[in-house]
């Protein structure tokens, strides 16, 4: 009986030391992300994902050693992405996606690493304040920071959801929604590609910096994650990704090195 017991503690030690993160595939890390979430997470014309959060993560995985064709990435509509996470389907979910308590309930958050603003895109030229969304249709892509906001904010406002900005963007266009209400450097990037859209009103949003979304529970990992978000932060990493992704925008001081 001992030492069968001994022979069981060394084979749980083993499998620790071969999946030190707790991961599904401890050969990768499996990735949950967005496609159209430009300039956070979105697709390139060959099918690979890239953007301000992908290559952040892409960073902060291989300090833990993974090198980039070990980290897999799937996309998703936004709303299935916890969900996925906490059932096991990836390891990790990255999508510029904001901490709040009621989403700590079903899944772990990293550290924050980014926040700014929530933003409506409108060619609506009588909406110039929130009171302005009276009466008028808007767009929200469903289980966002957004459609929690405009729901218990925008009172009189018939919210129209979406499984992601590009088909909400294209309802706003062809005037089905009076405006769509969606992350302030997304927003402005359509407001590039559509000239007629402008952004009408900024809302702020630091009280719920978007983190890597984790299983509930994996500590090993969280920990690791933080590890090495920090470190590159502190190394400047951060700061050239943030340049190169939001070039003009105002950079939070909290994830700049620390003298």
């Amino acid at each position: 009986m001992a030492m069968c017991l001994g022979a069981g503690l060394v084979s749980g030690a083993a499998a620790a030391d071969d999946n030190p993160y707790g991961l599904i595939d401890a050969k990768v890390i499996s990735v949950g992300t967005m496609g159209d979430a430009k300039p956070y997470a979105f697709t390139q014309a060959d099918g690979s994902f890239t953007g301000f959060d992908i290559e952040l993560f892409r960073n902060v995985a291989s300090r833990l050693g993974f090198k980039p064709d070990q980290v897999i990435f799937t996309g998703q509509e936004f709303s299935a992405l916890m969900p996925s996470v906490a059932n096991e389907r990836f390891d990790v979910a990255v999508a510029a996606i904001g901490t709040t308590e009621a989403r700590k309930k079903t899944v772990d958050f990293s550290d924050g690493y980014i926040a700014g603003y929530l933003s409506v895109l409108t060619a609506d030229k009588s909406i110039t304040s929130a009171d302005g969304l009276k009466g008028k249709r808007l767009g929200v892509v469903q289980g966002t920071l957004q459609e929690i906001y405009a729901a218990k904010n925008f009172v009189g406002t018939d919210l129209v959801k979406f499984p992601d900005n590009n088909s909400a963007v294209s309802a706003l266009n062809n005037g089905t929604v009076d405006a769509h209400f969606l992350d302030y450097e997304a927003a402005k990037d359509y407001g590039v590609r559509y000239p007629n859209l402008k952004i009408a009103v900024n809302i702020p949003s630091f009280d719920a910096p978007a983190g890597f979304v984790l299983r509930k529970g994996n500590d090993k990992l969280g920990n690791a994650l933080n590890t090495a978000l920090h470190a590159a932060m502190q190394d400047g990493t951060w700061k050239t990704l943030y340049e190169k992704w939001f070039p003009g925008s105002p950079m939070p001081d909290q994830y700049l090195p620390k003298k």
